[in-house]
């Protein structure tokens, strides 16, 4: 299970840097090479999307919303400097639980 969610949390970083690349370049105003920062992740995300261990991409797109959620969070905190609220906290403690018991559920079926 932590080698599925590294990748899933690989793939978040991915993402959301992708999506931060375009940002940058369409509200902050940076360099449009940016947008060749954000074309490359954004690839790399779809790539490592493919390498996790279940079956069907939506019940794999499923357990990664949950894992976007954090790591999105994790990029509000770390990134853009701005504190977790005691909603953001809980919240992604119940996301976390929930993308468990898919993810652990699901494989357990997997290797039946």
């Amino acid at each position: 299970m932590i080698k599925e969610f590294s990748i899933y949390f690989l793939a978040a970083f991915f993402e959301i840097l992708g999506c931060y690349s375009f940002w940058m370049v369409f509200k902050l105003q940076k360099s449009s090479f940016w947008l060749f920062i954000g074309t490359i992740s954004l690839i790399l995300f779809a790539f490592l999307l493919t390498k996790v261990d279940l079956e069907f991409a939506g019940r794999a797109y499923a357990v990664y919303g949950g894992v976007y959620i954090i790591s999105s969070l994790a990029w509000l905190f770390f990134v853009e400097k701005q504190s977790f609220s005691k909603y953001d906290i809980t919240g992604s403690l119940i996301i976390f639980v929930g993308i468990s018991i898919i993810l652990l559920g699901n494989q357990r079926l997997l290797n039946n």
